[in-house]
């Protein structure tokens, strides 16, 4: 199974909680502002993310959402 992290960043207000719980300090702050005048949070470093669902849990305005993805699967 493959998983995809998504961050909304027109939904998300950068309000740091995400950045605050991520066990693996994936996520910062943008220094760039979204539609809403906001600095909105990115992954800065998304090949250390776990997919621990951490971040989504947290959100307050349900911005970041971790899908499973269709990827290949090795074979033995």
């Amino acid at each position: 199974m493959t998983y995809q992290h998504h961050i909304d960043p027109d939904r998300c207000k950068g309000c740091g909680l995400c950045v605050a719980v991520c066990p693996k300090n994936v996520l910062e702050i943008s220094d760039q502002v979204n539609a809403k005048g906001y600095f909105p949070a990115y992954q800065a470093r998304p090949e250390d993310c776990i997919y621990c669902a951490i971040c989504c849990t947290m959100c307050p305005d349900v911005a970041i959402c971790i899908s499973e993805t269709e990827g290949t699967q090795e074979s033995s």
